[in-house]
């Protein structure tokens, strides 16, 4: 009867040979191509001839799909394939564009240098460790975090592709770090820091107190309120429809992408001074550009061409503001976090806060975005009614 074919990975018995210049480790492997070779190793010792071999043959593993990936290959090498099958993602709007530029620029700028001319067999947990602790000390968890997810994408790249056995993020260990108290605004530091915008010449010739009152009355992220347009609002209902989300995407721009979630497409019902306030706007922006406000179609908070605003020279104006007053630690998400925590003390279930929001889970609406330093008495009162403490 013929030998059974060795199976795929596996090799037979080696044997050695004394040359020379000391010893050759033999045997026949068969790759996962089903293609059985011949492999051999050298050493000055029969002993270490056959341990270089066995090395060799833990690390042996195939290219496949045509990927060219292998265990002697750079991780830039599978870092390159994994941000292609990335933008693959994008184009079939699986993905975000902005996910993608914020993957590429965390690639570039903390996972390449210290990992990029490593051998995949040579990325291991301890490497990778390092470079995650490295972001979380000069960055921060939420940073090292995404690096770790970078990581573990190109990682997983490589173990479908066999080019790694398992991928060594899997045993790192947790990324422990602090993170900061949700902080809302109480009702009196709104009023108060809307009369600062009002009373300030630079956020009116930058246009931010119409935009602050946006969020603070609809809760929406930075980029759904600077894709909204005049089309997408009825103020004789009070509604605003689904505008999608602005971002500038790498070579091609500013653009409306469909969302951050499945459930960031939803219209949104105004409060009664919003609508009032969108009205005035509306007679405002058709006496800047010259038009008939109720011909109007542009987007509502435009740049000073009247298209589209850049989110990052919008934050970047408000920073300015915000730099001399007393409020420098509030972002436009804190007025995300404020109408949370409007709506949950109005009694809303967390269900219909996040859908408020265009949150897909509520326990992010319930972790993140509900004020935690919110005075309440309701507890106190709550606890007044006990009788536990009867004389």
């Amino acid at each position: 009867m013929p030998r059974p074919s060795l199976e795929v990975g596996t090799y037979g018995k080696i044997r050695t040979q004394k040359t020379s210049t000391g010893y050759r480790a033999i045997t026949q492997y068969r790759d996962f191509d089903g293609v059985t070779r011949q492999v051999e190793r050298t050493g000055p010792s029969a002993a270490k001839a056959t341990r270089k071999l066995k090395r060799e043959l833990a690390d042996r593993l195939a290219p496949v799909q045509n990927s060219g990936l292998s265990a002697d290959s750079r991780f830039r090498e599978a870092a390159a394939l994994w941000v292609e099958e990335f933008e693959r993602s994008v184009e079939e709007g699986v993905r975000s564009p902005t996910s993608l530029d914020t993957y590429r620029g965390r690639l570039d700028s903390y996972v390449l240098p210290p990992l990029g001319e490593l051998r995949l067999r040579e990325v291991t947990t301890f490497r990778v460790e390092q470079t995650c602790q490295s972001v979380r000390r000069n960055l921060s968890v939420d940073s090292a975090r995404t690096v770790r997810n970078i990581i573990s994408g190109i990682c997983g790249l490589a173990v479908r592709y066999r080019a790694m056995q398992t991928n060594p993020v899997r045993d790192m260990s947790a990324l422990e770090g602090r993170r900061k108290a949700s902080r809302a605004l109480e009702a009196d530091e709104m009023k108060d820091l809307l009369h600062e915008l009002d009373t300030s010449d630079f956020a009116v010739r930058h246009d931010l107190p119409d935009l602050v009152r946006w969020y603070a009355g609809t809760g929406v992220r930075t980029g759904e309120a600077l894709a909204m347009h005049w089309t997408h609002l009825d103020l004789e209902a009070g509604v605003a429809d689904w505008a999608g989300n602005l971002i500038r995407a790498k070579g091609t721009g500013l653009m409306v992408s469909d969302g951050k979630t499945e459930v960031s497409e939803r219209d949104l019902v105004l409060p009664d001074w919003l609508t009032s306030m969108l009205r005035d706007r509306r007679t405002r922006v058709g006496e800047r550009f010259g038009c008939d406000p109720d011909e109007l179609t542009g987007p509502v908070f435009p740049n000073t061409k009247g298209g589209l605003r850049d989110k990052h020279n919008t934050l970047a104006r408000w920073r300015e503001f915000r730099a001399g007053t007393d409020y420098p630690w509030v972002t436009f998400k804190t007025f995300r976090r404020s109408v949370a925590t409007i709506l949950d003390e109005a009694g809303l279930s967390a269900r219909e806060i996040a859908d408020q929001l265009g949150h897909s889970k509520v326990s992010t609406t319930q972790d993140i975005y509900m004020g935690r330093r919110v005075k309440s008495r309701k507890a106190a009162e709550a606890l007044g009614k006990a009788e536990w403490f009867g004389r």
